[in-house]
């Protein structure tokens, strides 16, 4: 075996999972950590926020294939522009461990896939680890009504009148650039469709994916692992080769954009709680509300996560004896939030 080789061989693959808010990122490595056949798995988590909640709802999975340890969540800026600040040294300390057969990266949905990719080429990192694929998950149920998000119709009306932005829709842009760059597209929430939407969706798809690549339909982000891990490809050597959107910038931000976190005393009526969330997005700019809940007299936390006004909630795992039976919900949309107003709302 000459050198090259074994160096590759040698290096920790990474799977990086990106896609649009709401798409079903978190849930489908829920489903890789529930089942992986073997692998001592590794997770680094990004978000777009100002707390981890992607990371907690996976620390609840319990699995002995990724322990609570092997978790590593970044709060604190996108990694597509924090690299050096943020993923180099979370890397580090994932390889750090002994025995990490895989690490599994979930972008934020705001991330632009090929920064982070071509970090793979820094000296620091590029002996260590490759990029085993780029797997894109995308809401099928979105897609089919012509859509990437909840509300593009708000979108587009607040994007139409302000004159200062420099391109006309920066959320499809972002969903481009995504499918520009990926290894594997999985197209989620294939239970809410049709067989006439799914042919939409996959119209959708096809018009910003490199023909090669393979898309993928599943239920609540259930893939066979065999189908995402091991896919070998290196995809750092091909970067260069994914055009998109971005690529004669030489950064970008995510100003069309804004959070913040609600928190919330413990509640009596679950239910309540659901229809608040859903409709925050017929009455503010909300893209995406993700987090938890404390029910009285519910030793589980409740897991409430939206996209739109689709609103999904299960108890996931027991408060822990040291946790304040607080909850927590980001409140995700488009910059200009009325955050007092939306506060309001989901305490009422």
């Amino acid at each position: 075996m000459n050198g090259e080789v074994a160096t590759r061989l040698a290096r920790v693959p990474c799977t990086i999972v990106t896609g649009f808010l709401g798409a079903g990122k978190t849930t489908l490595i829920r489903h890789v950590l529930a089942n992986a056949q073997g692998r001592r798995l590794a997770v680094i988590v990004n978000e777009f926020g100002d707390i981890g909640i992607d990371g907690e709802i996976l620390k609840g999975c319990g699995d002995a294939a990724c322990p609570e340890d092997n978790i590593v969540e970044l709060a604190n800026g996108c990694l597509c522009c924090t690299v050096a600040d943020e993923f180099v040294p979370a890397l580090d300390a994932i390889l750090a461990k002994d025995g990490i057969d895989h690490i599994v990266i979930e972008t934020s949905g705001l991330a632009l896939p090929k920064p982070l990719v071509q970090a793979f080429h820094w000296p620091a990192i590029k002996n260590r680890v490759t990029v085993d694929g780029v797997v894109v998950v995308v809401d099928g149920a979105a897609l089919a009504d012509g859509r990437v998000a909840a509300d593009l119709d708000a979108l587009k009306r607040q994007r139409a009148a302000d004159s200062a932005l420099m391109h006309d829709d920066p959320v499809e842009e972002v969903f481009e650039d995504q499918i520009a760059c990926a290894d594997l597209v999985v197209l989620n929430k294939r239970d809410l469709l049709d067989e006439d939407g799914l042919t939409r969706a996959r119209a959708a798809i096809a018009n910003a994916l490199p023909g090669s690549v393979k898309v993928l339909t599943a239920r609540d982000g259930k893939v066979d692992q065999k189908l995402l891990l091991g896919l070998g490809i290196g995809t750092e050597n091909d970067i260069e080769n994914r055009r998109t959107r971005h690529d004669a910038e030489a950064e970008h931000d995510h100003d069309d954009f804004d959070s913040f976190v609600v928190p919330l005393d413990e509640i009596a009526d679950p239910l309540g709680l659901v229809a608040r969330v859903g409709s925050l997005a017929e009455r503010f700019d909300v893209l995406r509300v993700k987090g938890f809940a404390a029910v009285a007299d519910k030793p589980l936390r409740l897991l409430v996560q939206a996209v739109g006004a689709r609103v999904t909630h299960q108890f996931d795992r027991p408060w822990n004896g040291s946790e304040k039976r607080q909850g927590r919900l980001v409140v995700i949309g488009l910059k200009g939030l009325d955050r007092a107003a939306i506060t309001d709302a989901l305490r009422a």
